[in-house]
């Protein structure tokens, strides 16, 4: 998380680390501000100018402690922090989304006295929000929601990877001697996502939790490939390719199918479920 540099902020910030750590010293305060020792003192000083009573305690347990009677600071929010309060409260009470609802209300006036830069953010989470069918299971992680609602004010693209309820995944590297113009009309959406690397090869990267159907598609590639990443892939390629030369030489020693990797023995009729999508 980037610090703004400006002295006002840093000194707001070592009053909110003195106040949550009582007895911090001065080289963990420099540490956490990102700063010299001596500059965190300098930020020290500009608090006790400001009136805030910071107290210096020498010995082993020392450290800056905030005294007696001291105001209340500004509060200060990081806009992982901001989101993550917006969703709390739209999670709790989807009326928030409302500005004539009391609870509404109150966030506006929350969000009108943020950083326009942290506010257009969190503004964008209330607007877009909507109560989700399963509320017990949609816990988003705010830092995740900071970055997509960025990518989307910022018309970035975005790669999604997400795995499934049960948690299974296996992820997948292809590289294939071919260029990705070629590749790409071959290659499902369900298999990943085709990367140039340069004007004859390519990358495939995707995921999949059932690796012995992956290894079938790739098998239907028009180029010459490589799988450079996903042990599993790599070991069901290997057995799937055992299978088929046995089929077409009897005398080669077929691997059986209970030595594949998990999700792959009796699965060959499944529908695919991948976690690769583009948006």
């Amino acid at each position: 998380m980037a610090i703004d540099t400006s002295p006002t902020a840093r000194a707001l910030l070592a009053l909110q680390l003195i106040q949550s750590g009582q007895g911090i010293t001065a080289d963990r305060l420099a540490d956490k501000l990102g700063v010299t020792e001596r500059a965190a003192r300098r930020y020290v000083g500009i608090l006790r100018e400001a009136g805030i009573p910071i107290e210096s305690m020498r010995g082993p347990y020392g450290g800056y402690r905030v005294g007696r009677g001291v105001r209340l600071p500004p509060l200060m929010f990081t806009a992982t922090e901001v989101l993550g309060l917006v969703m709390a409260v739209l999670d709790g009470h989807h009326d928030a989304a409302d500005t004539a609802d009391p609870v509404g209300s109150a966030l506006g006036k929350l969000l009108r006295a943020l950083p326009e830069p942290i506010a257009r953010q969190a503004a964008a989470v209330r607007r877009t929000t909507a109560p989700a069918p399963d509320r017990a299971a949609a816990r988003p992680d705010p830092m995740t929601a900071t970055t997509l609602v960025q990518a989307s004010m910022d018309h970035r693209v975005v790669r999604l990877g997400y795995r499934s309820e049960a948690g299974s995944e296996w992820v997948a590297e292809v590289v294939v001697d071919a260029p990705a113009s070629t590749v790409i009309p071959c290659v499902p959406r369900v298999l990943g996502l085709v990367e140039p690397i340069d004007d004859d090869t390519c990358r495939l990267v995707g995921s999949t939790s059932n690796p012995w159907w992956y290894a079938e598609q790739l098998a239907a590639l028009p180029a010459p490939f490589r799988i450079v990443g996903g042990p599993e892939l790599q070991a069901t390629a290997r057995a799937l390719g055992q299978r088929l030369l046995a089929a077409a030489d009897p005398r080669w020693p077929e691997s059986p199918v209970a030595g594949c990797p998990p999700g792959a023995s009796g699965r060959y009729a499944r529908s695919p479920r991948s976690y690769d999508r583009r948006q």
